[in-house]
């Protein structure tokens, strides 16, 4: 299915690794000249080089996402380069530091302010400066698509990740609200929800016990022997992004395996 991509201009914020540079990927397949944003500019300029291996057009730029002067910067880089700004991809995004790996989290009672600092200034801040950054240029032209990528914590709570479930949370109802606002020029504003996405979807190397918790937790994880893949999310991305999905805004698409099934 030919997307209408070709030559679209598209940003994606956290797009040096995994569920990012995998979504960048498949927008410069789909024809797309892609802005490769991430806070390590040299993970920025690999994609976009690996991009341009492929035969795509691509930038990589360097950016924090939490900081309005260097997300303006960032838009005027893009802008110089392409002339226009079609799709905003906002996939920068963290987990708080302790939530990495084999832990998970705090409870809300042991977090503090540092804590929730920096785990909503990325998510929801990141989500809000990067948007704002070029919707005037999206109602100008009147047109425009807005993916913003959450975690489906942000739907249903996640225990010992309250902060980041509120900072999810939040850009699901930001979504919406921009979503009325803006879509009378054009602009399409939607989310994209993920679950558990290891950079393979491999179950393989965990635990007997934990794996029959993670069964119990992603219905079709077992059936298809596997966790959700960057492709997943990459391929919901895409037809977000494009005009296929023209009648589509203020929803959240949860691609997760049926981890939250929300009405």
């Amino acid at each position: 299915m030919d997307l209408g991509l070709k030559d679209k201009v598209a940003l994606v914020t956290g797009a040096g690794r995994h569920i990012g540079r995998q979504i960048a990927i498949i927008l410069s397949q789909e024809g797309a000249k892609v802005v490769v944003s991430d806070y390590f500019a040299d993970r920025a300029k690999a994609v976009a080089d690996e991009i341009k291996a492929m035969g795509g057009e691509a930038i990589g730029i360097k950016a924090d996402v939490t900081e309005e002067a260097e997300v303006a910067t960032m838009v005027k880089e893009a802008l110089d380069k392409f002339g226009e700004m079609d799709i905003l991809i906002n996939n920068a995004g963290v987990l708080p530091e302790e939530a990495v790996g084999e832990g998970m989290g705090f409870t809300f009672a042991e977090s503090d302010k540092k804590q929730w600092d920096r785990t909503i200034g990325v998510n929801l801040y990141g989500t809000l400066n990067c948007t704002k950054a070029v919707i005037n240029h999206m109602i100008q032209r009147k047109y425009g698509k807005i993916v913003n990528i959450i975690s489906d914590a942000g739907r249903v709570g996640e225990p010992r990740l309250a902060a980041y479930s509120a900072a999810k949370a939040g850009i699901v109802g930001f979504t919406k609200a921009l979503a009325k606002e803006v879509g009378r020029y054009r602009v399409n504003v939607n989310c994209v929800g993920v679950g558990a996405t290891p950079q393979k979807g491999t179950i393989t190397e965990i635990p007997e016990e934990k794996l029959q918790a993670w069964f119990r937790m992603y219905p079709l994880a077992r059936g298809w022997e596997r966790l959700g893949l960057p492709l997943d999310i990459a391929n919901a991305v895409a037809f977000f992004a494009s005009d296929a999905s023209v009648w589509v805004t203020g929803q959240v698409l949860s691609v997760n395996g049926g981890y939250s099934m929300v009405d």
